[in-house]
């Protein structure tokens, strides 16, 4: 089970004089349903990420742990980039195939999430994204999905097939189409875009989105400033709602303050 969830935070200083802030926390939950937890989390800067595992046995569990593992190996080693990333994946695919305990076939997970980099000089987001695990941003105000999901139900739903509404509850709402497991290390799906004051991520697993609609996850969003707040609220509030899944969530909320701007106004921020 969960416990309450911890912020952090890291101040990076751009070459425009500018400085960014990052806040974030993350927390997991087996839910209501399951005997066992298949997913894993990380959360240290520069890396925020969340793997949802799947598969017979103890097959899920070890996969989205392996995959996790590799990645913090990578953050470790003072460099993520897609390179470094992908490199991990390969590893973790290995990882994952000579595992005694990975059994089926089918044993895989998702992975989905962000790190921040700095492309000339400047602050920049890249998400990441293989199977149905989500990344979502709040900027200006709007929540948008910014990854898209791997799964048969979404090719339905981009080839016109099938709804949006239709797409609740359908029998194949589980198939994902890709993902990280036995023989099988493609690239993610990747997005890149500038950071902006305000940017506020959730990177969960479909364990929190199969239980809050989009309307809920901003809605707990703006009861709750900080992003261990909010993860304690969404995470409670998928639990409630039934908590079908094992739930995972990763907020990431960034303020980006300009050279000019006068520190003493703002309280002093804690740096990890």
């Amino acid at each position: 089970m969960s416990q309450g969830s911890t912020a952090h935070t890291r101040e990076i200083a751009l070459a425009s004089g500018d400085t960014v802030v990052l806040s974030w926390a993350g927390a997991t939950d087996t839910g209501r349903r399951r005997e066992s937890n298949q997913d894993s989390l990380l959360a240290e800067f520069p890396l925020f990420v969340v793997a949802d595992g799947m598969g017979g046995h103890a097959g899920g569990e070890i996969a989205s742990q392996r995959t996790v593992a590799r990645l913090q190996e990578a953050v470790g080693a003072g460099e993520v980039s897609a390179a470094t990333i992908e490199t991990a994946l390969i590893a973790a695919v290995q990882d994952i195939t000579a595992h005694p305990d990975t059994t089926d076939e089918g044993t895989g997970t998702t992975l989905t999430g962000v790190f921040f980099t700095l492309i000339d000089g400047d602050a920049h987001w890249v998400s990441l994204n293989i199977g149905d695990s989500r990344v979502y941003l709040l900027r200006d105000g709007a929540l948008s999905q910014v990854t898209t999901d791997h799964s048969v139900v979404q090719e339905l739903i981009t080839a016109g097939r099938l709804s949006p509404e239709e797409a609740e509850g359908h029998p194949y709402s589980n198939v994902i189409t890709r993902a990280v497991g036995v023989s099988e290390a493609l690239p993610p799906d990747y997005r890149e875009f500038a950071v902006q004051d305000g940017d506020r991520f959730v990177i969960c697993s479909d364990g929190l989105t199969k239980e809050l609609t989009d309307y809920g996850i901003q809605h707990f969003l703006g009861l709750n400033p900080t992003p261990d707040a909010a993860v304690d609220a969404m995470l409670s509030a998928a639990l409630e709602n039934g908590g079908r899944d094992n739930v995972t969530v990763i907020v990431v909320d960034a303020r980006r303050l300009p050279a000019s701007s006068d520190s003493s106004s703002t309280a002093p921020i804690p740096v990890e």
